[in-house]
C-alpha cells in the first residue's frame, strides 16, 4: 500500500454509490490505536465519520458497511437506533441527543478516495487497493 501527500487509498470511488454500502477502513486515534472510520457517498460528495455512535462509544453498522435506515436517508445505530442527517453528521433522534458524529478527512481524486495514514503500529486496511503513483518523482 502506497501513501499519497493527501494521504492512503482507501477504496475507487465508483465502490461508493450514492448511498451505497460504506467503505469501512482505520485511522490514528489520539492515543495512537486505531479507530474503525467509515466513508460514503451523499448528494454527490463524500463523507467520512469515526465509526463510533455519539450515544455510546460502539460502532453504529448493522453489518460491514451497512449505516442507512432502510429509506436510505439516514444513518442509524444498530445498538440504540440513534439516527444521523448524513451530510453533518448531527444526531436527528433517538439516544444521541445533541451529539453528532465525529468527520474524518477525505480526498477524492482521479477515481480513487484517500484518507488518513494508517495508524502507527497499527494495521493498515487490507482492502485497500493501491492506487497508481500519480507523481512519478515520488516512487
Amino acid at each position: 500500500m502506497s501513501v499519497h501527500s493527501w494521504g492512503r487509498p482507501l477504496c475507487r470511488s465508483a465502490d461508493l454509490p450514492e448511498r451505497g454500502a460504506a467503505h469501512r477502513f482505520e485511522l490514528p486515534g489520539a492515543d495512537g490505536r486505531p479507530q474503525a472510520a467509515f466513508v460514503l457517498r451523499v448528494e454527490g460528495e463524500l463523507r467520512a465519520y469515526l465509526n463510533r455512535c455519539a450515544h455510546q462509544p460502539t460502532e453504529l453498522d448493522w453489518n460491514p458497511g451497512q449505516f442507512w435506515d432502510a429509506e436510505g436517508r439516514e444513518l442509524i445505530c444498530s445498538l440504540h437506533g440513534a439516527a444521523y442527517e448524513p451530510r453533518s453528521g448531527r444526531c436527528l433522534g433517538g439516544p444521541c441527543g445533541r451529539g453528532r458524529l465525529q468527520p474524518v478527512a477525505v480526498h477524492e481524486q482521479d477515481g480513487w478516495v484517500y484518507g488518513p495514514a494508517p495508524a502507527a503500529g497499527g494495521s493498515a486496511d487490507d482492502n485497500a487497493p493501491s492506487a497508481p503513483n500519480p507523481l512519478p518523482h515520488a516512487r
